[in-house]
């Protein structure tokens, strides 16, 4: 089952009359929804090879000779320096300060740096002073929760269209793939239990880690189209073997750009995100598992995790 987004009411997405916020979130959530993320980060992603190797072939994919490209929430500034290598103008748009310092003066390292904008502004409110070719926006995790990518490119394709019409830009990346899948994941640290929320590298095998079903989509994101930030999806699981199930894994693929002429995409697969279940079921081959759950993009991890149903409903070994 994929469960693509729908729109729905701004109202959705905003705190109820009484003050409550929508799909579980806690009013206090807001402080640290969408903060600044410490310029350690941000260095430590420049690290990160699986990243840097993605976006770089999607920006080179991308950005044809003499293009005018727009990135929201620059960060470093290294993708608008990518950028730069083929763009005749790029907009570098960040809102934390300390960051806006930081990309001009790695910028002025660089050769392509020179045709880099720095722009000290909002991503929600910032528009190019002419239409671009190309947006870039990263503000991408684990299961489109936390930062809010989504709410940002929906805002800004409004803006755009309002100004210069209904051509939009090409964006980077294009669309975001979720998947989920149930786990029997080891919750001992050196004698000390304790079910946590779990980030884990894709390319880092996993000792102990049981995968008990493979994983299904459950929503798939295409930024070219009106999206909603609601998610929500209802499906079962084939039980492959026996085991304890205990834990969700939430897979997040994101298509950073659609190669035409080959029919193929460039990907990147960020860290998977597992979150506990309250409580774990014992489960044989061929059980089936339903589960269910519903939470915005850019919301808590928490929302997420409070909204998680999971029943045995079928056991199909059973007279």
């Amino acid at each position: 089952m994929v469960g693509v987004a729908n729109n729905i009411p701004e109202s959705v997405a905003r705190p109820t009359e009484d003050g409550h916020a929508p799909l579980g979130e806690d009013r206090n959530d807001d402080h640290y929804l969408g903060q600044f993320i410490p310029l350690h980060y941000h260095h430590n992603m420049l690290m990160d090879s699986n990243r840097m190797s993605a976006f770089k072939a999607a920006i080179d994919y991308a950005v044809f000779q003499g293009a005018r490209v727009l990135e929201l929430g620059g960060g470093t500034g290294v993708l608008s320096c990518l950028a730069a290598s083929k763009a005749s103008k790029v907009w570098c748009v960040e809102y934390n300060p300390d960051l806006v310092a930081e990309s001009r003066r790695l910028l002025a390292l660089n050769p392509d740096g020179s045709k880099v904008t720095v722009v000290h502004a909002d991503a929600f409110e910032y528009l190019p002073p002419e239409p671009v070719d190309v947006v870039i926006c990263e503000m991408i995790h684990s299961a489109m929760l936390r930062e809010k990518q989504v709410e940002v490119i929906e805002a800004f394709k409004q803006r755009y269209r309002n100004r210069y019409g209904d051509r939009q830009p090409v964006f980077i990346p294009e669309a975001i793939i979720m998947g989920v899948q149930p786990l029997q994941q080891v919750y001992d640290f050196f004698g000390f239990h304790a079910p946590i929320i779990q980030f884990q590298r894709v390319q880092v095998a996993q000792t102990g880690l049981v995968e008990l079903a493979a994983p299904v989509v459950y929503s798939t994101l295409d930024l070219s189209q009106p999206t909603s930030l609601e998610i929500q999806w209802e499906g079962d699981f084939v039980m492959e073997s026996d085991g304890v199930v205990n834990a969700l894994r939430f897979i997040t693929k994101n298509v950073l750009a659609v190669v035409h002429e080959n029919d193929t995409t460039i990907d990147w697969l960020i860290d998977y995100l597992v979150l506990p279940l309250n409580k774990p079921m014992d489960v044989s081959l061929d059980d089936v598992l339903k589960v269910s759950f519903r939470y915005l993009a850019g919301g808590s991890l928490r929302s997420l995790e409070r909204s998680i149903k999971a029943t045995l409903v079928v056991r199909s070994n059973s007279n």
